[in-house]
């Protein structure tokens, strides 16, 4: 079946298992509509993931990358930092004020629930209608 290709691939991946996962991953990727990068000639998903390796059209890092962050289940997000000058027009502390930022220390407040409040706010939940859709 594919044997040649997984020959012709371990050179690219030397792990065998490591081929599976990103060949299995770069398959399920051509079956949702990706678009491939070599003629398919009648081959399944599968195999052509493997030619494509192979012929290296497709960068195994890329499609390593490309698997973490499909199996994330919460991806981080760099936020840029405020800009201090910013955080002066909105009122923070003042370069006036003549004291640094590190000194003095940032308050951080949290609502309080009681547990009979929780179980109250639980209780007065309502489930979902059902609806023939699922």
């Amino acid at each position: 079946m594919a044997r040649v290709t997984v020959e012709d691939c371990i050179d690219k991946v030397e792990n065998r298992f490591e081929l599976v996962l990103l060949a299995s991953h770069r398959a399920r990727l051509i079956s949702q509509g990706a678009s491939i990068t070599i003629d398919r000639d009648n081959d399944k998903n599968p195999v052509v993931a493997l030619r494509e390796i192979a012929d290296e059209t497709l960068s195994p890092d890329d499609l390593k990358e490309d698997l973490i962050h499909s199996l994330q289940k919460h991806v981080e997000v760099d936020e840029p930092e405020p800009d201090p000058a910013s955080l002066i027009a909105a009122g923070g502390v003042s370069a006036a004020d003549g004291e640094d930022q590190d000194d003095q220390p940032e308050t951080i407040t949290f609502d309080q629930m009681s547990e009979e409040e929780l179980l109250a706010g639980i209780e007065g939940l309502v489930p979902p209608e059902k609806s023939d859709d699922y």
